[in-house]
């Protein structure tokens, strides 16, 4: 059985990219039936208003889709207090502890994302790995 993966709201985006490559690896991840956290849809939500122009429909019809593949964290005190020890800890930013924090909760290995840094091995449990390196 493949580890459990968790994606980061960059990797979500690239859905919508016109970069097939990214949008290809994005959607190979998106199969694997990751999980991604509350978090991650708020961050994709007021990217896909604020920057991609759309509209509460069209957002709430691409969010449906990520979560018809996705197992959602929600968001609970335990992984607010468990961010901010992390962020601390890592050099994180708060809203990246939080992912990384929701990731660890759902027991994932891999933490999907371009932006965090590369390799990263955080509470020896969870990696974080960029997937569009080449």
């Amino acid at each position: 059985m493949e580890a459990r993966t968790f994606l980061d709201s960059n990797v979500v985006l690239y859905l919508l990219s016109a970069d097939t490559r990214k949008r290809d690896i994005a959607l190979g991840l998106l199969s694997r039936r990751p999980c991604v956290s509350v978090q991650v849809l708020n961050e994709v939500t007021n990217v896909c208003r604020k920057k991609g122009g759309m509209s509460w429909d069209e957002v709430a019809t691409f969010l449906a889709d990520v979560r018809h593949f996705c197992r959602v964290v929600s968001l609970t005190e335990t992984i607010h207090d468990d961010a901010r020890r992390l962020a601390a800890r890592h050099q994180l930013s708060f809203y990246d502890a939080n992912i990384v924090a929701a990731a660890l909760d759902s027991g994932a290995a891999v933490v999907w994302s371009e932006d965090m840094h590369h390799g990263l091995v955080i509470e020896h449990t969870v990696t974080i790995t960029n997937p569009f390196r080449h």
